[in-house]
């Protein structure tokens, strides 16, 4: 059965959501006094609920969709924890989808922002309205819709049907600090700022939008691994890499594979350089205009770096990071294998300059990246801390 016959097959088929009732106000109510709560990171509240912590303003919209929600066997669901490269899933998966539907200048992400093309369940139509009209929200065919919630709070709909997921995670540091200048955005003038060190600290015991992060990632690897043909894992390192082969695979695995004509016109390429950080960026759509809650659409494109984190986190953050990493994806490693693969590599590489040559290799290094990326001095200082401190552990040494 090709594509368009599913999609019309499941339309026929599916019961209408706007038959059901929403959630009854006091049955609510009673739900969230019971709840453990905790301060958010930008001045609302968390909500502690089925093993996750969840935003106190999305948290109705999020128990409507879980309530409510019916898939079709040809959708599409774009999931991951914030600040793991959402945006750029979505404009990939769009255009490799709707590659064939419009010309190349009328791509629709030249005019939309991949947000208003891929809707989030609880932002976006949960939010304000128990039950949203689905189909008008889609105006593409097959519905593609997106979450941050984990794999274990989504609908038995989606669980139980044929329809496909897509799930990107991204090495914790660089997740860290992206969201802790993200959520800065969103606090109110009225509201302190979280230091690093706090918010170190509640990442730490998992206290962010949907975390614990490592809880998220592995619900997903799991499920990943259990129905590769139905949910596929990407990790956002491995497409910054190669993302040409990535986008490849997407669309193998999406049902909308690309002939070989296709890859020889440049089809691929093309959908690349559309849908980069740098192309994203700087168009006029993204530059401007608000999202939920007022989020501006140039608040969503930081810099898309792999090891930012280097020029943020103090040398025993780092380290209990990669703890964290070692020990609580201790069975399912390959997760993050590249992360601490290049930690591996570099401490190798010092290794092999002699430990009497390690303290003025990171001298040389903080001055290098300083001078390439304008960093500030307390952050080259920090990245020739953390090579200094994971050095000297590696090498034996009693004082670093």
């Amino acid at each position: 059965m090709d594509t368009t016959e599913m999609i019309s097959k499941d339309i026929v088929s599916i019961v209408s959501q706007d038959k059901e009732e929403p959630w009854d106000d006091d049955e609510f109510q009673e739900l969230v006094q019971t709840l453990p709560k905790e301060k958010n990171w930008y001045g609302t509240h968390l909500y502690f609920y089925q093993g996750f912590w969840c935003a106190s303003r999305v948290f109705r919209a999020m128990i409507c969709f879980q309530k409510h929600f019916q898939a079709l066997d040809s959708d599409i669901f774009l999931t991951s924890i914030p600040k793991s490269g959402t945006t750029w899933l979505k404009a990939l998966t769009f255009s490799i989808v709707n590659r064939n539907q419009f010309a190349r200048e009328e791509n629709p992400l030249l005019s939309s922002n991949p947000h208003q093309l891929v809707p989030v369940f609880e932002y976006d139509l949960y939010l304000n309205n128990p039950c949203p009209d689905l189909e008008n929200s889609c105006p593409y065919q097959p519905r593609m819709f997106s979450t941050h919630l984990p794999y274990a709070f989504l609908p038995p709909s989606i669980k139980d049907s044929n329809s496909k997921i897509v799930y990107i995670c991204r090495n914790p540091m660089d997740m860290f600090i992206s969201l802790w200048f993200f959520t800065d955005k969103l606090r109110p003038d009225n509201v302190e700022p979280l230091s690093l060190d706090e918010a170190f600290e509640k990442f730490c015991q998992g206290m962010h939008d949907f975390g614990p992060f490592f809880d998220h990632v592995l619900g997903y690897w799991k499920a990943s691994q259990e129905n590769p043909n139905r949910i596929l894992f990407l990790q956002y390192e491995d497409l910054k890499e190669n993302i040409n082969f990535h986008i490849k695979k997407l669309g193998k695995f999406l049902g909308f594979p690309f002939s070989e004509v296709e890859e020889e016109q440049g089809v691929v390429e093309e959908i690349a350089r559309m849908c980069s950080f740098g192309n994203l960026k700087e168009l006029d759509v993204n530059k401007n205009g608000m999202h939920t809650f007022g989020i501006a659409h140039n608040t969503l494109f930081r810099k898309a770096e792999v090891g930012n984190w280097c020029n943020y986190l103090t040398p025993s953050m780092v380290e209990y990071f990669k703890k964290l990493i070692q020990d609580k994806l201790d069975k399912s490693e390959v997760v993050f294998a590249r992360t601490l693969g290049e930690v591996n590599k570099v401490i190798d590489s010092l290794a092999k300059l002699g430990v009497d040559r390690v303290e003025m290799f990171c001298i040389w290094l903080g001055s290098v990246t300083k001078r390439q990326d304008n960093m500030s001095n307390n952050g080259s200082q920090r990245a020739a801390l953390f090579l200094w401190l994971v050095a000297s552990d590696r090498l034996g040494m009693e004082d670093a």
